[in-house]
């Protein structure tokens, strides 16, 4: 048990145990609906709003803080030197531990393989500098020390960093081409899942026809922004889901593939050291390689 006074006003309870205590935001969300947090003796909600000098008990441990470990899981790797290493990353892994999946993921194996990894977002996720999806394929980069990380970053949040995607969608694009603009936010009928939605963060992707079949086309999406989902709540707006998509996409899927059908082809960067740009490419993984076979009657 721990008690703890508020220093200061209008902060929320949950935003308060996570700079006061170990924890996640989720895990101590889920202590105060329990009702193992009261504030002046009362059960109350994770949005309470905190005065200078509140009472607050929290009856719950912390969780023990976690640390990923290094795993010997073999590694695509398209580029490497002292500053960053440059990764084909497989569908189906998970790019850094979490609370529930301290194992196996790409954090994992990079240990593994560098000596040095960046410091900058911590011990459970090394060197990461940006994400995909568990269920994205393709071109991932991470830093190898600080410096490296923010320049890496910095491109990255900038949009000076090139990143093209390609993703096999159900129907046929009707145009050739085309901007889709949509404000990506929580979905107002599914926390777990992010929609187009009005408030939500301003995204903007570009997206071109590459190939059309009878009940399926195939895309390129580059990214304007980099919300969470962004193609995936795109191309489900414009009424064009993934194939495989089972969280945003049609539940039907003839080819049995686990995943959606979303790869990273390629990336562009500038050298954090050198200044070279530097272009890094991945090919299709077979599953989507082999689904468009079948599709051209190639399979």
């Amino acid at each position: 048990m721990a008690t703890l006074e508020a220093d200061g006003s209008a902060q929320r309870l949950d935003l308060f145990l996570i700079e006061r205590l170990e924890g996640s935001r989720n895990h101590w969300q889920r202590a105060i609906e329990r009702g193992a947090v009261t504030v002046n003796g009362l059960v109350t909600k994770n949005n309470c709003k905190l005065h200078a000098g509140d009472c607050i008990i929290v009856d719950e441990p912390a969780p023990e803080p976690m640390f990923a470990q290094p795993e010997d899981i073999p590694l695509d790797i398209l580029y490497e030197d002292a500053d960053m290493i440059v990764v084909n990353k497989a569908r189906g892994m998970v790019v850094h531990p979490a609370q529930y999946s301290n194992y196996g993921t790409l954090v994992n194996a990079l240990l593994f393989h560098c000596k040095d990894l960046s410091g900058i977002n911590g011990v459970m996720r090394p060197g990461i500098v940006h994400r995909l999806d568990k269920d994205t394929s393709g071109v991932m980069v991470a830093a190898k020390n600080d410096r490296a990380h923010v320049s890496l970053a910095t491109q990255i949040r900038e949009k000076s960093a090139r990143r093209v995607y390609e993703a096999i969608v159900h129907g046929q694009v009707k145009l050739e081409a085309g901007i889709i603009n949509g404000a990506i936010g929580r979905s107002p009928f599914d926390r777990k899942k992010m929609a187009v939605v009005e408030g939500g963060k301003p995204a903007t992707t570009d997206f071109k026809v590459l190939e059309r079949f009878d009940r399926y086309t195939l895309v390129e999406c580059r990214l304007r922004t980099g919300r969470t989902h962004q193609i995936r709540v795109h191309m489900t707006a414009m009424g064009y889901p993934l194939l495989g998509d089972m969280v945003y996409g049609c539940r039907r899927n003839e080819f049995g593939m686990v995943g959606q059908a979303l790869h990273s082809r390629e990336l562009t960067l500038v050298h954090p050291s050198t200044g070279e740009a530097m272009k890094f490419e991945a090919p299709l993984p077979e599953d989507m390689q082999s689904i468009l076979n079948t599709l051209r009657g190639d399979g």
